[in-house]
């Protein structure tokens, strides 16, 4: 069972070992950690990874709250969290710096653990979320970075696209559709087209455009819906820039 906690960690600098795995991250002021030999801050940038039976050195900077996970160092003690190693995240002592998507969640962990009366399921619930947004962000890109995207799933990808053509769509949308993280997605994507995601879908979007503005008489604002554009006057402003016409353009060069 994984335990989630908010400790002030003491200034004076303490030497333990704990059977239990443990992730430390800093929701508020400094601590300095040393793990076999390798020393670093933890704050709310970065985080220290503590394999279980490790022994290891700390110490508080002053006033601070850190957030302290204690898991079990054994795949059983993980159940309820299908599909990711997660024991991987502890093979070896890691301090990484954490980016600006995990701060949300840094701050509801930080007021939900210092409610009185923090419900267990929400305490294992945020646990499991942090892991597997540490997971995504550390081993998913190692495991991601030899392959590429092939043409059947650039079809598919498009074929999304296509029928989710009047809604937002969004990059994890897409990187769900072939299995990786969002923030190797675009990566890949680019690699595979020499265009962004974003680029991609929205020469999607303009070619349906066009194609109802030539062959079909429906009103320019209907077919700016269709198409995903927020209104006719951005989808106006999306062909300027792209294409160099206007949809009335392409509309009064069919009939002419």
């Amino acid at each position: 069972m994984i335990k989630t906690r908010i400790l002030d960690l003491p200034t004076q600098a303490a030497t333990h070992a704990h059977p239990e795995h443990q992730l430390v991250v800093g929701l508020q002021g400094c601590a300095d950690f040393e793990v076999l030999g390798e020393g670093g801050a933890v704050n709310r940038l970065h985080a220290c990874l503590v394999p279980g039976g490790t022994a290891h050195a700390f110490s508080g900077r002053g006033h601070n709250h850190m957030l302290i996970m204690d898991l079990p160092a054994h795949a059983s003690g993980l159940a309820g969290y299908e599909n990711e190693r997660l024991e991987a995240l502890f093979e070896r002592p890691r301090f990484i710096q954490l980016d600006h998507h995990l701060q949300g969640l840094l701050d509801f962990a930080d007021h939900s653990l210092s409610q009185p009366h923090t419900a267990a399921g929400l305490n294992w619930h945020l646990g499991g979320v942090l892991l597997h947004a540490l997971h995504d962000r550390l081993l998913m890109p190692a495991q991601e970075r030899c392959r590429g995207l092939d043409a059947s799933e650039l079809l598919r990808i498009d074929e999304f696209v296509r029928q989710h053509m009047e809604q937002s769509v969004s990059v994890a949308a897409l990187a769900a559709l072939v299995c990786v993280s969002p923030s190797h997605f675009h990566s890949l994507f680019r690699d595979a087209t020499g265009k962004t995601p974003h680029q991609h879908v929205l020469e999607l979007r303009l070619r349906e455009a066009s194609g109802l503005l030539r062959e079909t008489d429906v009103p320019v604002a209907q077919v700016a819906s269709r198409c995903g554009f927020s209104s006719q006057s951005a989808l106006n402003h999306a062909m300027r820039r792209q294409l160099g016409v206007t949809p009335r353009q392409l509309r009064v060069g069919l009939l002419h």
